[in-house]
């Protein structure tokens, strides 16, 4: 699994014209699911984002997470974090999890991260059409991969 995390001061997800989503501050994730991706995954991904202290404190050092600033969460899924580009100019996605193994951990997922938050969590709609719109605050973007985890 791959999280791309974007510290923002706001976020928002539109689809057909009508907003799915919204957030102040907090983290926007964009979601990438393997088909290699499981459970565990999942928990130890969740734990990392949830904790991750990239929030200032009074003395300006990242170092709150996001309970300490009351920040929330918009979780996009986003299959194109997979793309393979080492051959031509067309990306491939085979290693991007069909549906039916993604729906499932994204789901479950978005279940976890409120669980670990202590409060629900706003969403886009997997395999929708989504515009998401965000003011990224610093800035700050982490990628973390599951599978990378040393």
């Amino acid at each position: 699994m791959i999280a791309v995390i974007q510290r923002v001061s706001e976020a928002s997800v539109t689809i057909d014209g009508q907003v799915k989503g919204r957030i102040g501050t907090g983290f926007l994730i964009l979601l990438g699911i393997t088909h290699e991706d499981t459970r565990e995954d999942l928990d130890w991904l969740s734990k990392k984002i949830v904790g991750m202290r990239i929030f200032g404190d009074a003395e300006g050092k990242m170092n709150l997470d996001l309970k300490a600033v009351d920040g929330s969460i918009l979780l996009i899924s986003q299959f194109t974090l997979h793309a393979s580009t080492k051959k031509g100019n067309r990306p491939s996605f085979i290693e991007a999890a069909r549906p039916e193994v993604a729906i499932p951990l994204y789901e479950q997922m978005i279940r976890q991260l409120s669980a670990d938050l202590g409060k629900p969590i706003e969403t886009g709609e997997f395999g929708a059409d989504m515009k998401v719109a965000l003011v990224n605050d610093g800035p700050v973007t982490i990628i973390i991969d599951s599978k990378n985890r040393q």
